[in-house]
């Protein structure tokens, strides 16, 4: 029998183990502070509501939630996700709403559906690891979008679809992974303005825009424009991530084709997680419970860009969100962030060094930390072990 290289398809020269998914193996030590993983607290889960929800659900409409399902997404859900769309701006029908399992799945279907071998896609420079995963067995090649403190630059995005044939853009403008940056008002004004001119298309993902400690909401680029805006969310990061349920609004032709796709998937999402997150949502538990964890992380960011503020403000800078749950770190450019990490893991503090996040060899000097999964008590702890591990390489 041949071995299974020989049978592997051409494709998966571009599918890697997720680097952070490897980093994380090595923070399951107990001992080990951790400020990789982009993880919700655990304490934040909503389990008795859930655990009511659940009873509710089984007791009035069984078979709804343990019996297959339209692939679509189950009818309270959707219609539950229009109303919840359009407290954010965002008009949608019935049609254009869809569930998936986890947004992470979305990015998926839309390579498959979009993306030949060869295809401009435009990421943000840095961008989210999770989304070059997603689009690399599909073999594109991906031009950086330049940042900046601000976020992604309007200009330079003008200047790539001048001079380039794209076939898709992807962006986090809320509270970006990695850098925890938020594109303003006038920048996404430009930006939709960009994508109509120039007939581009855009996904839009948004799992962090709920998650803001100060300052104002900022309107969604798919409000501005609707017909060039693909619009990704998710329960992770608000409800909980074991659900595994993304949602989409989606134009009608491309929401018609992500339909086909993921018939060919998984038919459609677990049923029963979409029964609790339509009763979750349209029962009123989501603002209630957003309330506790909004709290919880405003401290935790509190905590930590003290601790920069204490033990690194000589060596590093770093970004100060409003909201999300990354800080994005910059060093001196002669040190190496992945020579750091290893000297963090012997102090027993981990993280994600940001050269991850880019498409182009950079960013070697850069790293994410992650503040929502450690409790505030230790991030003072977690930043000083940091500090010590950057003057070892230092030294």
């Amino acid at each position: 029998m041949k071995t299974i290289d020989d049978r592997l398809a051409t494709r998966t020269t571009r599918m890697n183990a997720s680097a952070i998914r490897e980093i994380l193996k090595v923070t399951q030590s107990g001992d080990i502070l951790s400020l990789a993983g982009g993880l919700p607290a655990p304490e934040a889960f909503p389990v008795d509501i859930v655990k009511g929800i659940c009873q509710k659900v089984l007791e009035e409409n069984p078979v709804q939630a343990l019996q297959y399902g339209p692939s679509e997404g189950l009818g309270p859900l959707r219609q539950a996700l229009v109303e919840y769309a359009a407290r954010l701006g965002i008009s949608a029908s019935l049609d254009e709403v869809l569930v998936f399992t986890g947004s992470q799945q979305v990015l998926d279907l839309l390579g498959k559906l979009l993306v030949n071998t060869g295809d401009n896609v435009v990421v943000e420079n840095p961008t989210y690891l999770g989304a070059l995963q997603s689009l690399n067995a599909y073999q594109p090649n991906y031009i950086p979008w330049p940042t900046d403190d601000e976020g992604a630059i309007p200009d330079a995005l003008e200047e790539i679809l001048r001079k380039n044939r794209v076939k898709l853009i992807y962006a986090v403008p809320n509270f970006q992974n990695p850098t925890g940056r938020t594109l303003g008002l006038e920048r996404r004004r430009c930006i939709a303005r960009i994508l109509v001119q120039y007939e581009a298309l855009l996904v839009e993902d948004d799992p962090y825009g709920r998650l803001r400690y100060s300052g104002t909401d900022v309107p969604t680029i798919k409000s501005m424009a609707p017909d060039n805006v693909v619009y990704l969310s998710s329960f992770s990061k608000v409800l909980s991530p074991g659900l595994r349920l993304g949602w989409v609004v989606a134009p009608h032709e491309i929401s018609r084709w992500l339909v086909i796709a993921k018939q060919g998937a998984d038919l459609h999402t677990g049923s029963l997680p979409q029964a609790i997150a339509a009763e979750f949502v349209a029962g009123g538990y989501l603002d209630r419970h957003l309330s506790v964890v909004l709290d919880l992380y405003r401290r935790r960011l509190a905590a930590i860009l003290e601790a920069l503020e204490c033990h690194l403000n000589e060596v590093a800078t770093w970004t100060r969100p409003q909201g999300g749950m990354f800080v994005w770190v910059t060093l001196p450019a002669v040190l190496d962030a992945e020579e750091v990490y290893w000297k963090a893991i012997e102090r027993k503090v981990a993280f994600v060094p940001g050269k991850f996040f880019h498409t182009d060899g950079v960013g070697n000097s850069t790293m994410r930390l992650n503040f929502s999964n450690t409790h505030e008590d230790r991030l003072g702890e977690a930043i000083e072990r940091l500090a010590g591990s950057i003057k070892d390489v230092a030294a």
